[in-house]
C-alpha cells in the first residue's frame, strides 16, 4: 500500500482542484475545499485514502464493482489480451476473438432471445444506442412517425444528450438549455393504470394514458429499470413489468429495460427482469458487465428484432463507437463473468438480502427518523423522515440525508443520498462478495452515524 507524506498530499489536492473537473460534483465546493478524498488501494469492499484510512465501499463506488476491489485476475485478463491483440475495429463487419466469445457467453445468460449484442463503452452510450436502434427499426418497418420514447418519473438513464433526455430527474434535465425531442415521462409504477384502469386519477400520467393520448403509432419504445437505482432505489410492485410488457404487446410498441445497474447479480439474479420473468426486447447493460475495472457496456436485442432488421436493410448500419466491442475490455467482462459464475455471487446477494433487511430493522426499531427500508439483493435504501409516524419529511434546508452521508463518511462509510424532489434517500449498493459481519458493521456505523444527526436536528432514538 502506498504511502504519502503531507507535503505530497497537498500536492495532490491543489493540482486536482486546479486541473479536474468532477462529474456530478459541487464545482464551488471543489473550488473551495477540494476532492473531499483521494483514494489509493482498494481491496475486497474497501477502498483507502492517501492519508490511509479505510472506507467500506458500500456503494460499489458507482454501483458497479460487483466483484470488489483489488481482483488480479481482472488485470491478468487485461494484461494478456492487450499482450496479443490490444485494440481491433469491429467496423466494415471486422471482428476478433474476445468479443465473439463474450456475445456467445452473454447470451448464455440473458433471457429468451435475447442473443444479438452491440457494444459501446457504458451505460449512457448503451440507452443512446437503444433509442436509435428502435427508431431506426420502425423507419425501416416504414413507419418512421413511431419515434417517441417513454421513459418514467425519477428514472435515471444516463447523461448523453438522448439519455439525458429519457431520464425522469429534473435536475439533470436542468443542466442543459436544450434536451433531445420525443422523450416523455410517465408516472412510475402504476400497475393498475397499465392494466387499463382509466378510473385512477393518475391515468393520464401512466404509461397507457400517454400511449392512448399520443397515439399507439407514434411511440417506437418504453424504457424502465428493473429497479430504478438513482432515483432512490425504488422496487415496483409485483405484477408491473408484466403489465408494462403487456402493454408493449397490445400496441405493438417496443420494450427496453435499461439492467445498467441491476445487470449481472445486483438485485439477486442474473437481471433485474429475471424477478419478474420479463422478456424485453432490448436490454442495456455496463457497469457490473466488467465490475468497473475497465469501460464496457452493451445492448442485447432479440434474434426477432435483429432479423428483422436485416431482412430490410439495404444499407450500412450507421452506428459505432470507436470503442465497440474492445478487445481488452471483453476480455475483462469475459474473466468477469467467470467470477461472478464461480463465486455464485447472484445467489449470495439474494442471501445477504436477508441480512441487509434484518439491519434496516434494526434501523427503525432503533431510530425513529428512520422508515421505508428496502432492498432487492445488495442493493437497498431507507427514508429519513422528521415525523414517520405522520407522514412528515424533512424539509430539504435541513440536509438530513446529506448530514448523514457526510457522518459516516467520517466514520469509514460511503454510501449515497437520494434528494431529488425533496427526498431523503440513503442509498447503497456493495460489492456482491460482502459478508454477514460486514454488514452488520455498515449497520453498525449507520446507527452511530443517525444519532448524530438525530442529534443535530433534535430528534430522539427510539
Amino acid at each position: 500500500m502506498a504511502t504519502y507524506n503531507k507535503d505530497q498530499i497537498k500536492k495532490l489536492l491543489e493540482l486536482d482542484k486546479k486541473h479536474y473537473l468532477h462529474p456530478t460534483s459541487s464545482l464551488r465546493q471543489h473550488q473551495e475545499s477540494g476532492p473531499k478524498r483521494i483514494f489509493t488501494d482498494g481491496k475486497g469492499i474497501y477502498l483507502t485514502d492517501v492519508n490511509g484510512v479505510r472506507y467500506i465501499d458500500a456503494l460499489a463506488s458507482l454501483w458497479n464493482v460487483n466483484v470488489g476491489h483489488g481482483r488480479k485476475e481482472l488485470g491478468e485478463a487485461a494484461r494478456e489480451q492487450m499482450g496479443k491483440l490490444a485494440y481491433s475495429s469491429s467496423f466494415n463487419n471486422l471482428s476478433h476473438e474476445s468479443v465473439i466469445q463474450l456475445s456467445e457467453k452473454l447470451a448464455s445468460l440473458t433471457p429468451g432471445d435475447l442473443n444479438v449484442f452491440f457494444y459501446t463503452s457504458g451505460g449512457s452510450e448503451s440507452n443512446d444506442t437503444a433509442f436509435k436502434l428502435v427508431r431506426h427499426y420502425w423507419k425501416l418497418k416504414g413507419h418512421p412517425e413511431k419515434k417517441k420514447i417513454i421513459g418514467l418519473e425519477r428514472a435515471y438513464h444516463g447523461i448523453t444528450i438522448g439519455a439525458t433526455s429519457a431520464t425522469g430527474i429534473q435536475q439533470f434535465q436542468n443542466m442543459t438549455t436544450s434536451q433531445a425531442p420525443d422523450f416523455l415521462h410517465a408516472a412510475a409504477h402504476k400497475t393498475n393504470c397499465e392494466l387499463g384502469d382509466k378510473n385512477d386519477p393518475d391515468f393520464t400520467r401512466s404509461i397507457r394514458g400517454i400511449i392512448e393520448n399520443e397515439g399507439p403509432e407514434k411511440i417506437a419504445a418504453v424504457i424502465v429499470e428493473p429497479i430504478q437505482g438513482a432515483g432512490g432505489v425504488i422496487i415496483p410492485p409485483n405484477g408491473y413489468l408484466e403489465a408494462v410488457r403487456e402493454l408493449c404487446d397490445q400496441y405493438g410498441i417496443l420494450m427496453i429495460a435499461d439492467e445498467v445497474i441491476c445487470g449481472f447479480g445486483r438485485t439477486g439474479k442474473m437481471f433485474g427482469v429475471d424477478h419478474w420473468n420479463v422478456i424485453p426486447d432490448v436490454m442495456c447493460m455496463a457497469k457490473g458487465i466488467t465490475s468497473g475495472y475497465i469501460p464496457l457496456g452493451a445492448v442485447a436485442i432479440t434474434e426477432r428484432l435483429r432479423d428483422s432488421l436485416a431482412e430490410v436493410s439495404d444499407d450500412v448500419l450507421f452506428h459505432g463507437f470507436t470503442y465497440s466491442g474492445h478487445p481488452a475490455a471483453c476480455a475483462v467482462a469475459l474473466k468477469n463473468i467467470e467470477i461472478i459464475e464461480k463465486e455464485n455471487l447472484p445467489a449470495h446477494a439474494s442471501k445477504m438480502e436477508k441480512e441487509l433487511k434484518k439491519g434496516f430493522e434494526y434501523l427503525t426499531e432503533n431510530h425513529t427518523l428512520v422508515t421505508k427500508s428496502r432492498a432487492k439483493g445488495l442493493i437497498g435504501a431507507f427514508e429519513l423522515f422528521e415525523d414517520r409516524e405522520k407522514g412528515i419529511p424533512f424539509k430539504p434546508e435541513k440536509m438530513a440525508a446529506q448530514k448523514l452521508v457526510e457522518e459516516c463518511l467520517s466514520r469509514g462509510l460511503i454510501v449515497r443520498a437520494v434528494t431529488f424532489g425533496g427526498t431523503n434517500i440513503i442509498a447503497l449498493s456493495p460489492p456482491l462478495i460482502i459478508n454477514k459481519e460486514e454488514i452488520e458493521k455498515v449497520i453498525s456505523i449507520f446507527s452511530d452515524s443517525i444519532q448524530v444527526v438525530e442529534k443535530s436536528l433534535k430528534l430522539q432514538s427510539v
